[in-house]
């Protein structure tokens, strides 16, 4: 049923504005058309991410959004370009290079947006 369909990350955020100027400038995602003031929908690939304000931004301590990359390092040192600051987790079977987390083949680093979101980047 919902598997034949393309899932969204929903966001909540403070402030719209310095929110568009994360995920449009900073992360380089695309806005789509919204009729609804305080929303931000972002076409990411084939999916999309749909930020909106809400009185509970940052209140996640998971992992709200996740972007499969060819490139995580190569993510990770344009993003730290742009003033993305990354966060280290003590995880099971896992070592750290730098700001990448590193499990077999799998790489992936973490980061949050202005609100406190965790936001996240591994290896497709």
């Amino acid at each position: 049923m919902l598997g034949d369909n393309d899932a969204i990350a929903t966001i909540p955020v403070r402030d719209i504005d310095v929110a568009r100027e994360f995920y449009q400038n900073t992360l380089g995602l695309m806005a789509r058309p919204s009729r609804e003031e305080g929303v931000l929908s972002c076409k990411s690939g084939s999916t999309s991410v749909l930020v909106y304000e809400s009185e509970y931004a940052g209140t996640n301590e998971a992992t709200a959004a996740t972007w499969a990359v060819d490139d995580v390092d190569g993510t990770v040192r344009t993003l730290k370009e742009k003033g993305v600051s990354f966060e280290h987790y003590d995880l099971p079977d896992t070592t750290r290079r730098g700001d990448v987390h590193v499990s077999g083949e799998m790489k992936a680093a973490w980061f949050k947006d202005p609100d406190g979101n965790i936001l996240a980047v591994v290896s497709r």
